[in-house]
């Protein structure tokens, strides 16, 4: 649209144009015949003699050059406008030849570098058609408001970039820095996924332990009296054991191959990404809403869950009434639901707030990465996660996590 191409055109930095040198020597064939037309016709001055006419292409022709050699051509232009007014030529020919100049200058260069420039041409120009006449000299002082307008142009359009260029160095920045801390708002989940499934492995190594010293008690206990059921169920529960660690690690290892080297997130034990303890399951979510205040709907079924799918269902569930007690304050109105529907785990938490904090008079916090997080979560057992505004008021997280077996075969 032509006000945003105006507005990326006046706020662009003039040097980083693409076909600068073409675009400058087009200018100046423009400014050239534009100069021609005014001495043809101007009625100001004589008709410039065959010194005139060069004197006046010597104006135009640095135009070319104007922002890759700019004091030079300045001073190329210069050195040829003041004979050429002292001939008593057509003095509005060159005018806006020599005003592309001076804005050019102004435009970039510093103020002080403009007001010294400012005052010497308007010094020389006055000077130079006093020695021509009066009139002539009253006429440029006159004129000479032009002048101090054009330069006064080019420094505020110098201004004008330099905040331009600012407000997209901070919004860069700005984006930058969103994403440096959601990459490490989710390296800390993938930590805190890592430190779950070495509590699961800790378990089930322990469980094979135990059982495995079931089956070697069975054997050499009494060796005539062999209880054969007894240790065909050892090793079954040993072999089962084996392939829900297998296939817990494997889902886990999908979402925790690219962990960052080292473990410096925080401190075990502190809560959060950093704390270790026993791996969290279904069991634990009455105490936990019972401390938000929400109202909890747990249907798990009768069957045992994958260890890792109750543990995300747990932390969605956690994080979830983190977001709703942040945003809609300590008496907000939050429900959850987490039934076992069609061979997955459906974890639904719903509340009434309005998505604002609670606290008016507190400032507002930076958008933070808890959804980024539960995402992680539920895509670390295969699972998928939605969380999205209510169309009455609140919002509304909703997960499927799958109940089959994720291991599969090779």
């Amino acid at each position: 649209r032509p006000g945003e191409w105006l507005a990326d055109v006046l706020g662009r930095d003039p040097l980083a144009v693409p076909r600068l040198r073409r675009n400058d020597a087009v200018l100046a064939a423009v400014a050239g015949a534009f100069a021609v037309g005014l001495a043809a016709f101007a009625k100001d001055g004589r008709q410039p003699d065959p010194i005139g006419w060069l004197l006046l292409t010597g104006a135009v022709l640095p135009l070319a050059w104007r922002r890759t050699h700019t004091f030079p051509a300045m001073l190329a232009g210069m050195a040829c406008v003041a004979p050429y007014h002292a001939m008593d030529n057509a003095h509005v020919a060159p005018m806006p030849a020599t005003l592309i100049l001076l804005y050019t200058v102004a435009s970039l260069s510093r103020p002080r570098t403009t007001a010294v420039v400012g005052v010497g041409i308007v010094g020389v120009a006055v000077g130079v058609m006093f020695a021509v006449g009066m009139h002539q000299g009253i006429e440029a002082l006159r004129t000479s408001g032009w002048i101090v307008a054009v330069l006064f142009l080019g420094s505020e359009m110098r201004v004008h970039r330099r905040y331009i260029a600012s407000v997209i160095a901070r919004a860069e920045h700005a984006e930058r820095t969103r994403e440096q801390e959601a990459a490490r708002r989710v390296a800390e989940e993938r930590i805190r996924i890592a430190r779950d499934l070495h509590d699961l492995l800790a378990h089930s190594i322990t469980v094979i332990g135990v059982q495995t010293s079931v089956a070697s008690h069975v054997l050499t206990v009494d060796p005539d009296r062999l209880d054969r059921a007894a240790l065909a169920r050892a090793l079954e529960d040993i072999a089962d054991t084996c392939r829900t660690a297998r296939g817990e690690l494997r889902t886990t290892l999908t979402v925790l191959r690219t962990d960052p080297p080292g473990d410096t997130v925080g401190p075990p034990g502190a809560g959060g990404p950093g704390r270790g303890g026993p791996l969290p399951d279904l069991a634990a979510l009455p105490g936990l809403a019972a401390a938000s205040g929400a109202a909890l709907t747990l249907c798990p079924g009768d069957d045992r869950l994958p260890p890792a799918v109750a543990a995300a269902a747990y932390r969605i569930v956690q994080e979830s009434l983190t977001n709703a007690v942040r945003h809609g304050g300590t008496g907000v109105r939050v429900d959850v639901a987490v039934e076992r529907r069609d061979d997955a785990l459906h974890v639904v938490v719903t509340d009434e707030g309005d998505g604002a904090p609670h606290d008016p008079a507190a400032p507002a916090a930076p958008p933070g990465f808890g959804i980024a997080g539960m995402r992680e979560r539920a895509r670390s057992v295969r699972g998928t996660l939605s969380a999205e505004p209510r169309p009455g008021g609140g919002f509304r997280v909703a997960a499927v996590l799958p109940l089959q077996p994720t291991e599969t075969p090779e």
